[in-house]
C-alpha cells in the first residue's frame, strides 16, 4: 500500500560480525542514520544456472505488462507460460500473491480474483513492458517527462489518504489501474520495481492496513523473504535459506514492540537481536538485524529497506546463508517487521 496520512515510516538495522560469540565489528544504524560504519562485504556471481531472459511483446490491451501478463489475463494463460504457482501468500487485498519464478530468477508475483482473473502483478526484474518507452532502469524524471504529474492522494471510502514518498515511488492511475514505480535512490533513481493493481481491488480496500489475521501474517513473512531473495539474485547474489529459528525469535520481537509501543533493537530488558538469537539457540558466526514499521505491505517495506544504506547492506551481503521474518501487528493493525539474517 502506499497510502500515508502524515505518516513516517520507520526502519532500523544493525548488523555485528561474531567469531565464537565474540564482536570483531559492529554497524549499527537507528531511523536511517549512521552512527559507525566499517564495510566487511564480498559480491559474487550466483552460481545457479541462468535461464534465458525471456522474451518481451509490447502489451497488447494495456500499457504495461509484466513477463508478458496484463490485468485482466486469466490464471489459465499465466499457467500456460509458467506452470504452477510456486507458492500462493495472503496479501493486504484480501486476495492472496501467486509467485512464479526460477530459483528467483524472473521472479513476478500475479494476484487473482475470486474467478481466476488477473488483477494484481509485481515484479523487481527485468520483465517489464509497455506501450511507452518505460522499463527497468528508466529514470524517475524520464517516467515523469511522459506520464505527467504522479497522483498526491486517493479517496478511499470517507477517507482522503495522501501519498508521501519522499520521492522512493510514484502512483498513477492508468489504465483503471493504481501503477506504483519504485525507484532506487542508491543508483540515480532508476525504476527497480512495478506494481499494478486493479482498481476496484484496490479501492476495496477502506484503510490503510488491512485487518490482522494469521494468514496474513504468514504472508507478508513470506513474501518478504521471497522479495528479498529475488533482489539478491537479480544482483548476482546466493539465494538464503528460510529459517524457522529466526522466524520465531522474530516475531516475539515484532510482537514485544507492537505490545508495548515501542521500536527498537534493544528490546526493554535490554537484549540486543544477538542476545535473543543466543537466547533461542541460534548459532552463528555472521548476523545482521532490519526492522520496519509504518508499511502497509511487505512490498513496501521491502523497497523501503532497500533504499536505506544500512538496510541494504544487510540483505545485499553476501555473507549471509540464512533468513527468518517474523510480523506481528498492534492494536491498530499497523505491522512490524524483523528480519534476521546470519550464517
Amino acid at each position: 500500500m502506499f497510502f500515508i496520512l502524515k505518516r513516517t515510516f520507520y526502519f532500523l538495522c544493525i548488523v555485528a560480525l561474531l567469531f565464537f560469540t565474540r564482536a570483531f565489528w559492529f554497524d549499527l544504524f537507528t531511523e536511517g542514520t549512521q552512527l559507525v560504519q566499517h564495510s566487511v562485504s564480498q559480491l559474487i556471481t550466483n552460481e545457479e544456472s541462468t535461464p534465458p531472459p525471456l522474451e518481451l511483446s509490447q502489451p497488447e490491451s494495456q500499457t504495461f505488462s509484466v513477463g508478458n501478463i496484463e490485468i485482466g489475463d486469466s490464471q489459465q494463460e499465466v499457467e500456460a507460460m509458467y506452470g504452477t504457482a510456486l507458492n500462493q501468500t495472503q496479501n493486504e487485498y484480501g486476495t492472496q500473491w501467486a509467485s512464479y519464478h526460477q530459483n528467483y530468477q524472473n521472479f513476478m508475483m500475479v494476484a487473482y480474483d475470486q474467478d481466476n482473473i488477473v488483477r494484481g502483478l509485481f515484479t523487481n526484474q527485468e520483465l517489464l513492458a509497455s506501450t511507452l518507452d518505460i522499463q527497468m532502469g528508466t529514470t524517475k524524471q524520464t517516467i515523469r517527462d511522459l506520464l505527467g504529474e504522479p497522483e498526491e492522494s486517493i479517496r478511499k471510502g470517507l477517507y482522503n489518504y495522501l501519498i508521501n514518498s519522499e520521492g522512493e515511488y510514484d502512483v498513477y492511475q492508468i489504465d483503471n489501474n493504481f501503477i506504483t514505480f519504485f525507484y532506487d535512490l542508491h543508483d540515480g533513481d532508476k525504476l527497480t520495481a512495478i506494481q499494478i493493481i486493479e482498481q476496484q481491488l484496490e479501492l476495496n480496500k477502506n484503510y490503510l492496513y488491512a485487518s490482522q489475521t494469521t494468514e496474513l501474517q504468514t504472508g507478508f513473512e513470506r513474501q518478504l523473504f521471497d522479495l528479498t531473495n529475488a533482489s539478491r539474485v537479480k544482483r548476482g547474489l546466493s539465494v538464503l535459506n528460510w529459517s524457522d529459528q529466526a522466524q520465531e525469535t522474530g516475531r516475539k520481537h515484532s510482537k514485544d514492540m507492537a505490545d508495548n509501543n515501542y521500536f527498537d533493537h534493544m528490546n526493554l530488558q535490554g537484549q540486543s537481536p544477538f542476545d535473543r538469537m543466543n537466547e533461542d539457540q541460534i548459532s552463528y558466526t555472521l548476523a545482521g538485524e532490519n526492522l520496519a514499521y509504518g508499511q502497509a505491505s511487505s512490498i513496501f517495506a521491502h523497497q523501503g529497506l532497500l533504499n536505506s544504506e544500512g538496510h541494504r547492506k544487510n540483505i545485499l551481503n553476501n555473507g549471509f546463508e540464512n533468513l527468518g521474518i517474523g510480523v506481528s501487528f498492534n492494536e491498530e493493525n499497523q505491522p512490524y517487521f524483523t528480519e534476521l539474517f546470519y550464517k
